[in-house]
């Protein structure tokens, strides 16, 4: 069974960095694509990186362009996001998730995921 444990959340000040981490079990981490997204509340979950297998593409929304970094280390069997200049509207649950092997799903969609973590809160203070 694949388990994704994200950590890196917590509160910090608006223009503060944050990064997070995602260890994803397994030994096939290497072949899969993975993104990140995020959940606010109310709201329906939505995508906010995406990287593929070997790093060697990564996607962003709009919104997190030029402030946000997706990466990931196939070593450690692990993503990160690193979160510059963070906003208020920032503010949410974080997820990162396993993108599945076959799909005609966009990479920045969340249709294309399968597995999930269990998420990590970020607060962006005003």
């Amino acid at each position: 069974q694949v388990q994704l444990v994200e950590s890196g959340g917590g509160l910090v000040q608006s223009g503060g960095t944050l990064r997070l981490s995602c260890v994803v079990s397994g030994r096939t981490f290497s072949s899969y694509a993975m993104g990140w997204f995020r959940q606010f509340p109310g709201k329906e979950r939505e995508s906010v990186a995406a990287i593929s297998w070997n790093g060697g593409s990564t996607f962003y929304v709009d919104s997190v362009k030029g402030r946000f970094t997706i990466s990931r280390d196939n070593a450690k069997n692990t993503v990160y996001l690193q979160m510059n200049s963070l906003k208020p509207e920032d503010t949410a649950v974080y997820y990162c998730a396993r993108r599945l092997a076959v799909t005609s799903y966009s990479i920045l969609d969340v249709r294309a995921y399968d597995y999930w973590g269990q998420g990590t809160q970020v607060n962006v203070s005003s």
